[in-house]
């Protein structure tokens, strides 16, 4: 128990400190904390990044800056496609899953190295030219067509899928989608996508009981209680060390994490 609160503050740390994106490092945490393996991992991850995503969801709601339609939308989208991700999980090698997870955290790293290079100029005409989802200017919502759906639906589905399989939350995949394919903001994208990580997750770990999953609940409890804790220390942090520092040493740790559980599976 002590050890899975120790684990739960330490993510709750990196939680507060980046956003809901350090629960990515949970599924690490645990495997290397507790020695187990990926998929067993998974489901207790995704409590953290619930928890992590909600909390940034209720501060971007009072500044009105949730699309919470389009969240929904992917969210019920995600949620079809969770089960397919879960079961990939059961059926592939765990060493082909833990190299996944490597991958995974080696390109959000080398992103957040670029993004964090760039001049607040540089990054904000880095986004497509054509958004195929448009918002009505007279309301701030999305308009609503076909295409639009279609859009908004596969980022969700994919996000469903890697959510299962790998315990990640896929802001990595849902904020540049976003970004590409509608006219949002910055900082609406991420709003958008915070709501729609908490649900993800948290659908994705009812998906998974309902398949009969088991979940430790005495390692599980005391780890989000741990993650509650350490969020609102790391919150308290923030502010004085945020910036492109911040987000250069998050996205080295991620690197070199990513090198830690690939190195043993290369060598």
């Amino acid at each position: 128990m002590i050890t899975a609160i120790a684990l739960g503050v330490l993510v709750g740390l990196v939680l507060g400190l980046t956003g809901a994106g350090g629960s990515i490092f949970a599924v690490p945490l645990l495997m290397w904390g507790l020695g187990w393996t990926l998929p067993q991992a998974v489901p207790v991850a995704l409590l953290a990044v619930c928890i992590g995503a909600g909390f940034g969801t209720v501060v971007a709601w009072d500044v009105r800056l949730v699309r919470y339609r389009a969240a929904l939308l992917m969210a019920l989208a995600a949620w079809l496609m969770a089960p397919f991700g879960l079961h990939a999980a059961r059926v592939l090698a765990v060493d082909i899953l833990t190299l996944s997870f490597a991958l995974v955290l080696l390109l959000v790293g080398v992103r957040l190295l670029i993004q964090a290079s760039r001049t607040p100029d540089d990054a904000a005409v880095v986004r497509a030219t054509v958004a195929v989802c448009h918002l009505d200017p007279g309301t701030g919502r999305f308009d609503w067509t076909p295409l639009s759906l279609a859009v908004i639906s596969a980022i969700g589905a994919l996000t469903g899928f890697l959510s299962g399989m790998l315990g990640v939350g896929g802001g990595f995949v849902i904020v540049p989608s976003l970004r590409a394919a509608t006219d949002l903001s910055m900082h609406s994208a991420v709003a958008t996508s915070l709501m729609a990580i908490a649900l993800i997750s948290g659908g994705t770990v009812g998906v998974a009981v309902l398949q009969g999953q088991s979940i430790p609940w005495l390692v599980a409890l005391p780890f989000v209680a741990g993650t509650v804790i350490g969020m609102s220390g790391g919150r308290h942090v923030a502010a004085r060390i945020a910036g492109p520092r911040l987000q250069q040493g998050f996205a080295g740790a991620m690197l070199v994490v990513a090198v830690a559980m690939a190195w043993p599976l290369l060598g």
